[in-house]
């Protein structure tokens, strides 16, 4: 077998036996995504996905960022081709070097979805490539491997689209025209038209303009034409907002200078300095209109995007060349916590990539605010050590029931449920260890392990 039954239980048996207990008891719990990157057309076409190499390499920067670190170029893995030339050479590639992967959580996600979705015990290598490309071929052109299926498959109960204000929002129309009853939900994504640095930016303003017949060239047309497009994410079943920024930065100006920003940044005078403060002021913004409308609001600060200057200019955004960075979280989120912190009805999840951060500045903050939120461990630190590393790092001050559950963050479909079954293992080893050293009794860790697998990313996310 590729994946052993026990594996991310502890070692010692006395704690391995509860973690077992408690797994046993929320392993086929639905699974809740309320934050990714799938594509809603994959369910509106619901046609079958394309090869081995589209499936598992191209969309995830996890895979081909580890191959470029090592010398494969992104023309090698025909990264940014809108037809694949060759895919069997692709996965050949991919196949030939898999040992990179060693003790990475990607490699376990991997081998999670070559053992239980396609029945492969062989370990990929370059002997195996064929033997890999040919199994998961044939099973993609069955009716098992259709995206809805799969989604079925994988027992999801909500699964989250991120999307961007201009989206069209097409697919998610078509799949609730369809009359298929799966919950598939967008997410509103504001950075493309609040971050001045994004590109195009004035040009998606006047864009959202035209959408939501308001004046966008002006401060509160523009803020008009945001509401009216987060209302049109709602009619859609969106329960939550999410942005990108680089910084946790807030700002509350007065209404007259925020005016006369928006116009800086809108005619392109605006420096680096304004250009954050707006960034800032506008994470304040959609904090009000949360207050307003009841969106959730996730905050992902701390990625230094785009580092690889020609990567970028070659590919373009999110290729997987983005490096964290140091993230200030209690002065940089004052003046949005002065306006709405006490206010309960607000629901704001702050994630980080500075992991020094947990205990000294976001444990104690979740651990006070009402507004506040912890989001599970993201991106780089979503892996079995990143997740007891936060586990440890925030509960004694935050607790359990200040944080939101898991959310896998992924544009790989099919890594889904091999995600979420880490986060549930890791969370019952953490539960297991507090048990053994008598720090939590039995029937509490029972409880809590229902809550942080479906129970608390249900209520935070307002699902």
């Amino acid at each position: 077998m590729l994946i052993h039954e026990d594996r991310l239980f502890p070692a010692e048996p006395g704690a391995r036996a509860i973690a077992r207990a408690l797994y046993a008891q929320i392993k086929a719990l639905p699974i809740v995504s309320p934050h990714g990157h799938t594509q809603a057309a994959w369910f509106a076409n619901n046609e079958p996905f394309p090869d081995p190499a589209k499936l598992f390499v191209q969309p995830d920067h996890y895979v081909y960022r580890m191959l470029l670190s090592q010398g494969i170029s992104m023309e090698d893995l025909e990264i940014g081709q809108p037809e694949m030339k060759d895919a069997r050479k692709v996965w050949r590639i991919f196949a030939k070097n898999y040992y990179l992967f060693r003790g990475t959580p990607t490699r376990m996600w991997l081998d999670f979805a070559f053992q239980e979705l396609f029945g492969l015990m062989e370990r990929l290598s370059d002997k195996t490539a064929d033997l890999y490309f040919d199994t998961i071929v044939e099973k993609l052109g069955t009716p098992e491997f259709l995206p809805r299926a799969l989604y079925e498959r994988f027992n999801l109960e909500v699964l989250a689209t991120t999307d961007s204000p201009t989206d069209s929002l097409a697919d998610h129309k078509a799949i609730r025209e369809s009359g298929w009853k799966a919950r598939i939900l967008p997410n509103f994504r504001p950075d493309s038209v609040v971050d001045p640095e994004f590109h195009g930016f004035a040009d998606n303003i006047a864009l959202l303009g035209e959408q939501t017949g308001e004046d966008t060239a002006t401060w509160s047309g523009y803020l008009n034409a945001l509401a009216k497009a987060r209302a049109r994410f709602r009619e859609l079943g969106s329960t939550a907002t999410d942005h990108g920024h680089p910084t946790a930065q807030t700002a509350d100006l007065p209404q007259a200078e925020a005016a006369a920003l928006f116009r800086q940044v809108l005619t392109g005078e605006a420096d680096a300095r304004q250009q954050e403060l707006f960034r800032a002021q506008m994470l304040t913004e959609m904090a009000r209109m949360s207050l307003e409308d009841g969106l959730v609001m996730q905050i992902h600060p701390g990625s230094i995007r785009n580092h690889n200057r020609k990567v970028y200019e070659r590919y373009g955004r999110d290729v997987g060349c983005d490096i964290p960075s140091a993230t200030n979280y209690v002065d940089a989120l004052h003046p949005l916590l002065n306006r709405f912190g006490n206010e309960r009805s607000l629901t704001i999840i702050l994630f980080t990539l500075d992991e020094s951060t947990y205990s000294r500045e976001l444990a104690p903050l979740a651990g006070h605010y009402p507004c506040l939120r912890l989001g599970p461990p993201w991106w780089f630190h979503d892996s079995p050590e990143g997740m007891m590393r936060f586990r440890e790092q925030v509960t004694e001050t935050a607790g359990f029931y200040n944080t939101v559950g898991f959310n896998d963050d992924t544009r790989a479909f099919l890594s889904i449920p091999a995600r979420h079954d880490v986060a549930r293992r890791m969370d019952c080893a953490f539960l297991a260890k507090l048990v053994t050293e008598h720090r939590l009794d039995e029937d509490e860790a029972f409880e809590v392990a229902h809550e942080l697998t479906y129970g608390l990313v249900k209520r935070a996310y307002r699902l």
